[in-house]
């Protein structure tokens, strides 16, 4: 239960500022404009408000839905629906009477700030923390690989040298380029201490997506058994915690990786476990789990199967290394789309609790922030969708108009918003389905 309320409390945390700051993004040129700003929320006050208090034109508050929050600008059709204002004349202060360009650049001023504040959060994280990093190395039994990887010439406990011919220092971030990145090669060193360069198809994110051999490459570990699940297929099995597993159908099983390979890897239902009980081998029968597991806890045996090393960044270098990280982050996020337009990629789609699973169970101020930036660029990317109801959806009738010298009609506006207010709750609803039919099935 800690665990659950420090992970909510990070949560709720995150998300407040991120609302507020980007709220203040709409708010603030709207009030330059001279545009009136009839309330300012955090989080939604359908019938009643926890706190609410008006200064000057604006209502400032909380509410008690915590799904997001809002600013109700005048004279603007949005969530709230405000027929009865729209039928009034227009005033100079409402939002309907400015400039196509001012009322453009109050739409853009959320998402505006969400990626700024990515970016500003990225360099104070590198100035503050630094960065660590594992170079090949670094990982002192090489990779394990899944099938996909071993089609293309991969082999258990390869080194990654270089990646389309450019030294590559980080090689646990490999992954992220396999799924996210276009490359072309990555040059491996084997375990012979020889090196061969392996040519990458373009669909290898895809191929990697759709066999479920994510991660691609995992650094290798010895194990040994450190519990079993109670009615789990090990325990049904016989096997105990004092038993050290010595191969499956034949396959030694020196590394958690090999263990992770055979059980997602061998074709027959049930398998042949051989482990090394006091001395002696046994022949235990097995049949995994759906998803590949069989209920066991291990921990690694030597702790130094993977190194670390820490860089520091002067000011002017983390702006520079933060520009790019943020840069990366939006190009990959924007990549990831192709994943989730798929029915396998649909299905793991998460919600809140999804969301709130990404922050650590004891509180960490750097990891708070780097998934606090996360989120920022990730709220921003979510609402330039061109969908009605979202900014983005503002944005691309603005720039019709811009186009074409034509306003749409009010009617036709606030119909746009109903559809779009309705796939939004039908996608936050989706969502947080997945969260909790994930919670009870899996």
């Amino acid at each position: 239960m800690t665990i659950i309320l420090i992970k909510a409390a990070q949560l709720f945390l995150s998300l407040s500022i991120l609302i507020v700051l980007h709220e203040l993004g709409h708010f603030i040129p709207a009030k330059l404009f001279g545009t009136r700003v009839e309330k300012f929320y955090l989080f939604f006050d359908i019938k009643f408000s926890l706190f609410k208090k008006k200064i000057g034109d604006t209502v400032y508050g909380i509410g008690w839905l915590p799904l997001g929050g809002y600013v109700k600008i005048a004279g603007m059709i949005d969530e709230s629906m405000d027929k009865e204002q729209m039928a009034q004349p227009p005033q100079p202060w409402e939002f309907r009477t400015k400039p196509a360009w001012q009322r453009l650049i109050i739409m853009l001023g959320g998402v505006f700030v969400n990626f700024v504040l990515g970016f500003v959060i990225y360099m104070m994280i590198l100035f503050v923390w630094g960065t660590d990093y594992s170079t090949k190395d670094d990982i002192k039994y090489g990779f394990g690989v899944t099938k996909t990887m071993e089609q293309y010439g991969f082999q258990q406990g390869d080194k990654i040298v270089s990646v389309d011919g450019q030294p590559f220092s980080e090689v646990t971030d490999i992954n992220s380029y396999l799924l996210f990145r276009d490359i072309n090669e990555i040059q491996v060193e084997r375990a012979s201490g020889t090196t061969e360069n392996l040519k990458i198809p373009d669909d290898i994110g895809t191929q990697l997506f759709e066999a479920g051999d994510l991660p691609a490459l995992t650094p290798r570990s010895p194990f040994k058994l450190d519990s079993i699940t109670p009615n789990s297929p090990a325990e049904k099995a016989g096997l105990l915690v004092t038993d050290k597993l010595v191969n499956i159908n034949g396959t030694e099983i020196n590394y958690l990786s090999d263990l992770s390979y055979m059980l997602k890897n061998t074709n027959s239902s049930e398998m042949n476990l051989v482990v090394e009980r006091n001395g002696e081998n046994k022949t235990l029968k097995i049949t995994p789990n759906e998803d590949f597991t069989i209920g066991v806890v291990t921990r690694a045996t030597d702790s130094n199967y993977i190194a670390f090393n820490h860089k520091e960044y002067s000011f002017g270098e983390s702006i520079t290394k933060g520009a790019s990280l943020g840069y990366w982050t939006i190009k990959d996020y924007l990549a990831q789309f192709k994943y989730i337009f798929t029915k396998k990629g649909a299905a793991q789609v998460g919600g809140f609790a999804a969301i709130g699973n990404m922050f650590p169970p004891s509180w960490n101020w750097k990891a708070f922030w780097a998934i606090t930036a996360f989120l920022s660029i990730m709220l921003g990317v979510l609402n330039l969708l061109p969908i009605p109801a979202l900014d983005g959806g503002h944005v691309m009738f603005l720039i019709y108009e811009i186009i074409s010298g034509r306003k749409p009609g009010d009617k036709f506006m606030e119909y746009a918003q109903l559809v779009g207010f309705i796939l939004l709750i039908s996608l936050v609803l989706f969502a947080n389905g997945n969260d909790i039919y994930k919670a009870i099935f899996e």
